[in-house]
């Protein structure tokens, strides 16, 4: 990569998104695939004219360039040893048009997001990826990915309604901007007519014709979207049809309008269960022109695979061994039309032999439950995969009539190869199928394992069935020695006519979707060595990232697996002791420092893998020389928390002096804490509640210019004497703690000690059980989740607002809409419904911002690192603006939010109290 680029590119993108250093190349290096490769320069891009420059410098200096996204890709689209460029947080523009009829995109929203702002129009975008709420519309929309309601008809490809991209010589064409595409008329015709050419070429082959109508009236992925040719005349249109599923090798999507589609607000599923595979599969072609949304194969082994997960029906593990099931959902505008196709179905489904059956059910606990069954299977077999093996899901089509064959054939191949843990499932509908297996890549016998299985499965769907090798997972490096297998030598050389049209240097993702060598589906596999048994299972898929809050600061949770994982492969094999040193160096900031720890990664997580365990547990290992002051420090938390109250009380003193002071800063309460066994309403008798104060409101009062200074506890106190609670303040209540700030920082012992002391409190406080806890902070109720004595009854603050003091308060709600933050404890404690309606009913609008999971504060994190929580929240006052004020359930949270928004953020007490008689 010649110098001249590297000084270039230096001068366009600031040092803090430019990153060439082997933690940030190996940490960007990896995405969802079973592929890795190492790039020589990261640039996180956050505008449109960058990626023009950018791609002004790669052709003028010959330099591969790689596009990624969110990087959920799973055919090894998104990696590199070259360029790569990854889309910074700017790329969020969204505009939605009429009534939600057509919806503008910048390449950075997520998908889910994308539909969120949709929701109120009933509509959506259509596209529905299993991975919609980490995926983003830039790899979407170049993946031409799908998913299971998607089928053909809703894809990228066919409600594309305009496109802004970036060709490869940096020239920006906009199809809904008339001086944009005019300008571009007469800058590219020698383009245009190309294209024109090729196309009316194509149009004349009939024999190419006719392949291509039966290739896209399947699910197809693979290679370019020749279809583009054939269904349009206009080059404009032929050329931004190309793009989509075009994988970043024929140039930068920066924006993309999409025809959206009906999001019926009424549904109901039904699973079936036939005895035979060939029984289900017949079902399916009836199934084919009735009302259904959604129609999801699962052989008898994606059954095996969760039947003994919790939740599911007992019958499950009852079924025969050649069952198949078929998980069906419809959807309408009106419960009444629903009704209507129930019966259809019903009366449908009753000529079929069935093993078991649960009937239509409109009950979302019914159905959640039924769709829990089909969305385990994929993390089913990833979490009993062998430690260092990979879990690799391939996807293909068979024409609809010969599905049945098809399965049967993919089944004859997992028994062959040795594949036992193999599942299939899928999108019925669409002779669309899935099949997961464990595949491990460090013996070479294992990799030509792997090389003969899909050398057959290549042979059998591709040539024998005329299917497609990838239906929406994209061809990647995966399928590219195989394209020409499955397309034919014809329209195999027309993809490689275009590539060079719109790539003539070859600098766009080159090796991907097509390449010349036919080993390249075997090189360059990823590996996965253990390095602790916490995170051993994790796949890297990614889904994690979106709700981490030192995302768009140093490393995600995939990415501190990743560096974790080859910090422990160098450890065991001493190849590299400079670039161990390096990466270990590196990661004790970008990795363990500015993790929060707060178990947000673990709720997106397929198999549930809580990256903050590994976070701890490094802590631990590292703070071993601070277990006697820890130790010391809980058994006389009493002093330490007055030494708490005496630097708060000095921090204001002297906050013009102190750099990192600001107005959101905690003050400290003038009263001192005393224990109470009565109340000021004496002619009311009240129900005894013990309080379970957490430290930081012990401490901790509003901020100094609050407009309400009264403490948590204060505020708490009057607001439950409203409902009829008295709240106690048992004494002793200073020493206790829940042990949270002793195990974030990996202290383990000094934990178990902390909530070992609080147990014996409560219990004699609690008269052995007999009277209910109040905890007042979502972290320390989730801290102390099944760590105390069954007896006692601790009830989150949020849980005993919603159910036991909101239907005793009367209300008087305010005009001005609430900004609400669900605090990472609170969501792990599932509450963010309950928390949204205390709210609601103290205001007409709730603003619940985008993008925030988890503020960064992170404990103490705010005050010793308070760049991870800027960071965390650095998009929230824009969103916030035209709210009077914050509401929450965690003080520490508070100061963040406070700091950050330009609101003042409180418990959710406050707002209560104050509203309500």
């Amino acid at each position: 990569m010649p110098p001249q680029f590297f000084q270039a590119v230096k001068q366009l993108i600031p040092a803090e998104r430019y990153f060439d250093d082997p933690l940030a190349t190996l940490a960007y290096g990896t995405d969802a695939s079973f592929y890795r490769l190492l790039p020589k320069l990261v640039l996180r891009v956050e505008s449109e004219a960058e990626v023009v420059a950018l791609l002004k410098l790669a052709n003028q200096h010959k330099v591969a360039i790689t596009f990624r996204a969110a990087g959920t890709s799973l055919s090894g689209q998104a990696v590199t040893d070259s360029v790569l460029l990854v889309l910074g947080e700017n790329w969020q523009q969204r505009e939605v048009r009429g009534l939600g009829e057509q919806i503008r995109l910048q390449p950075g929203v997520i998908g889910a997001a994308a539909n969120s702002v949709l929701t109120k129009f009933q509509r959506k975008i259509g596209p529905d990826p299993a991975s919609i709420n980490s995926c983003k519309i830039g790899g979407i929309v170049a993946n031409n990915a799908s998913g299971m309601c998607c089928g053909t008809a809703h894809n990228s490809f066919n409600t594309l309604a305009a496109m802004r991209l970036v060709l490869f010589d940096g020239t920006v064409l906009d199809t809904e901007d008339s001086a944009s595409v005019a300008a571009f008329k007469d800058s590219h015709a020698q383009l245009l007519a190309a294209l024109s050419a090729l196309a009316e070429q194509t149009r004349a082959d009939e024999t190419l014709c006719t392949r291509i109508r039966h290739k896209y009236r399947l699910k197809n992925t693979t290679g370019f979207s020749l279809n583009a040719l054939t269904e349009f005349t206009d080059p404009i249109d032929i050329l931004t049809h190309l793009m989509v599923g075009s994988e970043g090798c024929l140039g930068f999507i920066s924006a993309i309008t999409y025809n959206t589609v009906p999001d019926y607000p009424h549904r109901a599923s039904s699973l079936l269960v036939f005895p035979s595979v060939e029984q289900c599969c017949q079902a399916v072609n009836v199934l084919k022109p009735l009302p259904v949304s959604a129609v999801e194969l699962l052989d008898r082994r994606s059954l095996r695979s969760v039947e003994h997960k919790a939740g599911m029906p007992d019958w499950v593990k009852q079924v025969s061994d050649n069952a198949c099931a078929l998980l069906i959902e419809s959807t309408a505008v009106s419960s009444q039309t629903l009704q209507q196709q129930l019966a259809e179905l019903r009366a449908v489904v009753q000529g079929f032999e069935l093993e078991r059956q649960v009937d239509f059910s409109t009950d979302p606990v019914v159905y959640n439950q039924l769709w829990a069954i089909r969305k385990g299977t994929f993390p089913a077999v990833g979490a009993v995969r062998e430690t260092g093996t990979t879990v690799i899901i391939e996807d293909v089509t068979f024409p609809l009539a010969q599905l049945a064959a098809g399965v049967a054939r993919l089944q004859q191949l997992f028994t062959k190869y040795s594949y036992d843990e193999a599942i299939i499932f899928g999108h019925a509908l669409e002779g669309n199928l899935h099949f997961v297996f464990t595949q491990g890549f460090d013996d070479p016998a294992e990799v030509l394992r792997y090389d003969s299985f899909m050398q057959e499965v290549a042979q059998l769907v591709a040539v024998e069935f005329g299917g497609s090798l990838k239906a929406e997972h994209g061809t990647g490096r995966n399928m590219a020695p195989f394209v020409e297998l499955e397309w034919g030598s014809a329209a195999y050389q027309l993809m490689w006519r275009l590539k060079k049209l719109l790539d003539p240097q070859h600098i766009l993702n080159p090796e991907v979707v097509l390449s010349h060598n036919p080993q390249l589906h075997l090189q360059n596999l990823k590996p996965l060595p253990a390095t602790n048994p916490l995170v051993d299972k994790c796949i890297e898929c990614g889904f994690c990232e979106p709700v981490c809050p030192s995302r768009n600061m140093t490393l995600t949770p995939r990415q501190r697996i990743v560096t974790q994982r080859e910090i422990s492969r160098l450890q065991a094999t001493a190849e590299d002791s400079t670039r161990l040193k390096a990466l270990s160096k590196a990661y004790q900031y970008a990795g363990n420092d500015t993790c929060a720890a707060c178990g947000m990664c673990s709720t997106a997580c397929p198999v549930g893998i809580n990256t903050g365990d590994l976070t701890r547990a490094l802590r631990a290992d590292n703070n071993r020389r601070w277990q006697g002051v820890a130790a010391v420090m809980a058994r006389h938390f009493a002093a330490v928390s007055a030494m708490a109250r005496v630097g708060l009380k000095a921090g204001q003193l002297l906050k013009k002096v102190l750099p990192g002071w600001h107005q959101a800063m905690p003050t400290v309460s003038r009263k001192k804490l005393t224990a109470t066994y009565n109340t000021t309403l004496a002619d009311i008798t009240l129900t005894p509640v013990i309080y379970l104060a957490s430290c930081s409101s012990r401490v901790m009062t509003p901020q100094a210019n609050s407009q309400d200074s009264r403490s948590l506890m204060q505020v708490s106190t009057d607001l439950l004497a409203k409902a009829g609670y008295q709240l106690i303040i048992a004494e002793g209540l200073a020493s206790q703690c829940c042990g949270m700030p002793f195990q974030s920082k990996g202290q383990f012992a000094a934990a178990e000690q902390k909530q070992h002391e609080l147990n014996q409190w409560l219990m004699q406080k609690s008269n052995w059980g007999q009277i209910p806890i109040y905890s007042d902070s979502s972290p320390c109720s989730l801290t102390l989740q099944g760590k105390l004595d069954p007896r006692l009854t601790i009830i989150d603050s949020v849980d005993f607002l919603y159910q036991h003091v909101l239907p005793k308060l009367t209300i008087t709600p305010q005009a001005e809409p609430v900004a609400l933050h669900i605090s990472c404890s609170a969501s792990q404690l599932g509450q963010s419904e309950k928390l949204q309606q205390l709210t609601a009913a103290c205001t007409g609008q709730v603003v619940i911002p985008e993008g925030i999971s988890c503020c960064g504060f992170a404990g103490d994190k705010g005050f010793v690192l308070p760049e991870l929580n800027a960071s965390a929240l650095s998009n929230l006052a824009a969103q916030v603006s035209k709210c009077s004020r914050g509401v929450s359930s965690s003080r520490t949270c508070e100061i963040g939010l406070s700091r950050h928004s330009g609101l003042e953020y409180q418990h959710l007490v406050y707002l209560l109290d104050q509203l309500s008689a």
